[in-house]
């Protein structure tokens, strides 16, 4: 459906007053899994040249096998997301599949080739049980040839830009993903 709105959206873009040229695609959490997996799909297709892939403490990888998936559990950290929840949402979202051959677009973490992929920004909380598993993926997309920007938040569990969105580092890992945006945007206009 994420490819179809995407093709939709480059398909009207004069309709819309938008440049086609200028299309950044964003998500928290499993909306930046997803993100990862339009992406991979975008590329696939080859329908649309996606601009930049915001990708802020995606869910990217249902084996849940990095150190940070066992780290943040229900008896270290249960009032935030954790390995226990995120086991849940991992079945909720494959349902069957859980578990079986995952493909890269549900998963992408288990994607294989991650060449000509559009730029990536990545934010984390350090304290987020996605932690490993966003710089594993960050570094294959930097050692596929992708250009790469990460940022991990000290103390920071997942989603606090949201929960907490008045401290001071909330607003600074806000205003990190804006400026990565903006600076997407003005590179592709031709600015400095």
């Amino acid at each position: 459906m994420g490819s179809t709105i995407l093709k939709w959206v480059a398909d009207s873009a004069s309709e819309l007053k938008i440049d086609r040229s200028r299309i950044a695609i964003a998500g928290p959490s499993a909306g930046g899994g997803l993100t990862a997996a339009l992406a991979l799909m975008a590329r696939d297709r080859g329908e649309v040249p996606i601009l930049i892939q915001l990708l802020l403490y995606p869910m990217l990888d249902d084996r849940n096998e990095t150190p940070s998936s066992y780290e943040i559990n229900m008896k270290t950290m249960p009032r935030a997301w954790n390995r226990e929840n995120n086991i849940a949402a991992w079945k909720l979202y494959l349902g069957k599949d859980f578990g079986d051959e995952v493909p890269p677009y549900a998963a992408p973490a288990r994607a294989k080739d991650l060449t000509d992929l559009p730029p990536a920004y990545f934010c984390v909380g350090q304290q987020d049980p996605f932690r490993d598993e966003d710089i594993e993926y960050a570094a294959r997309l930097a050692r596929a040839g992708v250009s790469v920007e990460f940022h991990m938040y000290p103390g920071c569990f997942h989603g606090f830009d949201f929960i907490a969105n008045r401290a001071e580092i909330c607003e600074r890992c806000r205003r990190d993903y804006i400026t990565a945006l903006k600076r997407a945007f003005d590179r592709a206009a031709g600015k400095k």
